[in-house]
């Protein structure tokens, strides 16, 4: 119990806030980890639309006559 005072006393009012990445970022570590979740979910989602278009574009596309040049 007696360190857990020193610490209090040493941090003053920073005691039991979460810590930042960088001292000039106003980041903390938990909202960083929340944004590489986020942005690892759309870019599946983002890969997984290109791969949809692509299969229209080159395999379901051509079946209905899509992209055929007038000569």
């Amino acid at each position: 119990m007696g360190e857990a005072k020193r610490r209090k006393a040493a941090l003053g009012d920073k005691y039991g806030q979460e810590a930042q990445i960088f001292p000039w970022l106003p980041v903390t570590k938990s909202q960083a980890q929340k944004l590489t979740q986020w942005s690892t979910r759309i870019s599946w989602i983002g890969i997984g639309l290109l791969v949809a278009s692509w299969v229209t574009i080159r395999f379901i596309g051509p079946a209905f006559g899509w992209w055929q040049t007038v000569d």
